[in-house]
């Protein structure tokens, strides 16, 4: 007995949306890992600022300067008169708008699969 035309493109259209929707979720999870990691740079380095850590520490030093590109813009936003302030504020502006950019891009892929 063979099958009918019909009842194979059925599988087919709903093996197709759920590949689909597998990939999204892939995409979803990459986006969402990887402003995770953007988001905790940005508040290591806040911490490392705050409690004075040792800037000729390489791992510091290395936040420090990965910090500085992904803040790229929001570096000198606000310029308040103390500098842990100044980077608390203007470091911590650059990971609210990476964190609801990431989510809203989160949404629109997992919305864009049927």
């Amino acid at each position: 007995m063979t099958e009918r035309p019909d009842t194979t493109r059925a599988a087919h259209r709903k093996a197709g949306v759920s590949l689909r929707r597998k990939a999204a979720g892939y995409v979803a999870t990459a986006v969402s890992l990887i402003t995770t990691l953007v988001v905790a740079v940005l508040a290591i380095h806040i911490v490392f600022v705050a409690f004075e850590a040792n800037t000729g520490n390489p791992i510091v030093d290395w936040f420090g300067d990965t910090a500085r590109t992904l803040a790229w813009e929001f570096v000198d936003v606000f310029q308040p008169g103390d500098p842990k302030m100044d980077v608390a504020v203007n470091y911590g502006l650059a990971a609210l708008v990476y964190l609801v950019a990431g989510r809203i891009a989160v949404a629109l892929v997992r919305r864009a699969a049927p």
